[in-house]
């Protein structure tokens, strides 16, 4: 029902209440390159994972956003069908990618036939083996099945999407598998990312970045009750125009879901991130940082009760950051089992130490009490 309801959005003649879209000036677009793909991209992307009003989607390409990423399991499938009607026609002048997260040959070239079929396309631009944290996940026959699709017409280039780049950088650049790399990358992270995103861009690999805002303009602390609305405090803008300044990005997949949101987006590509903003970001690292894991990977393994403990605090981001419990609810009951019936309260003492004072047992409970 997703597309539906965002699709009744744009009927105004049913809503004459409703105020007309606020129009910007036309924004300043800033093009890079994709690795050696030969595209050239904006360096502002679009996110469409939790995006329900296909208007915003429309306007960001009426006003110049080039690159639309969307996978096979957003919105349980519905999210490829509402790109594909939000951008219509201008479907052919766009960069268009999607992902599959399955395990084998046979599936992931089904998932792409279903996608091919739900965004109304002959092909994809770049199409990503979805949420593969170790070279484990990505088997040989995967890799083939990416090649095949390259020969029929199907993608113009192969991509791998991680959130532990650290661990796929020797595999992924040995490999020479993939055109594009999609990874998380945003201010709270290591410095030394910077150097594992260097390694891979060397290759020629085309990296763009993902989870830019770290946890979403709705972070907050748990069970803090906050308006939304009110949590503009420039910190999202920021952290945008923080990986935008970084070299070797050829573009950025930020989720947008309202009009305010696109419109604060396009001004990154204008401004230069400033003084200023390094300060805005530092007291918001402040703020999240007991709640917001970074992705460092030091608690692969420590639980004693053995919880994917890094996997568990970004599905929580889902709920608490971009606001969609569903989507949070879904990916948790997609761990294994006994994360539904495991409980922080029956240890003695947490066996996770967080390097960066993450409250490792109260938010591992917080998302037992939300999803469990």
């Amino acid at each position: 029902m997703l597309p539906v309801a965002g699709a009744a959005s744009n009927l105004d003649f049913l809503n004459p209440d409703k105020p007309a879209p606020k129009i910007a000036k036309t924004p300043k677009l800033a093009y890079r390159s994709l690795g050696k793909t030969g595209l050239k991209v904006t360096s502002v992307g679009f996110g469409c994972m939790i995006t329900s009003d296909p208007s915003v989607i429309t306007r960001a390409a009426d006003l110049g956003i080039n690159y639309f990423d969307t996978a096979r399991v957003y919105q349980q499938g519905n999210n490829e069908r509402m790109v594909a009607a939000a951008l219509g026609a201008k479907r052919k002048d766009l960069i268009l990618s999607t992902k599959s997260v399955s395990s084998n040959k046979a599936a992931v070239l089904k998932d792409l036939d279903t996608s091919l079929t739900e965004l109304k396309t002959d092909y994809v631009d770049i199409w990503y083996l979805h949420a593969k944290d170790l070279p484990s996940a990505i088997h040989d026959d995967m890799i083939e099945a990416q090649q095949i699709a390259k020969q029929q017409g199907k993608i113009r280039f192969a991509g791998m999407s991680t959130h532990a780049l650290a661990k796929m950088t020797e595999w992924t650049v040995d490999k020479k598998a993939f055109d594009v790399v999609l990874t998380v990358y945003n201010f709270t992270m290591d410095p030394k990312m910077d150097e594992t995103i260097a390694a891979v861009a060397k290759t020629g690999t085309g990296v763009v970045a993902m989870k830019i805002m770290a946890g979403g303009a709705r972070a907050r602390r748990p069970g803090e009750q906050v308006d939304p609305r009110t949590q503009r405090d420039g910190a999202m803008l920021s952290a945008l125009k923080w990986v935008l300044n970084k070299p070797n990005i050829g573009t950025t997949i930020p989720s947008m879901t309202d009009m305010d949101q696109l419109d604060e987006n396009l001004r990154a590509m204008a401004e230069k991130f400033a003084p200023a903003d390094e300060k805005i970001l530092t007291a918001h690292l402040d703020k999240i940082a007991p709640y917001y894991c970074r992705f460092c990977g030091e608690c692969d393994g420590a639980c004693a009760k053995d919880l994917q403990v890094a996997d568990t605090l970004r599905i929580l981001t889902y709920a608490e950051g971009y606001g969609q419990f569903a989507l949070a609810r879904e990916r948790f009951n997609e761990l294994p089992a006994h994360h539904a019936t495991s409980r922080c309260g029956d240890c003695t003492e947490c066996t996770v130490n967080c390097p960066h004072g993450v409250r490792v047992s109260e938010r591992i409970s917080r998302a037992q009490e939300l999803f469990a």
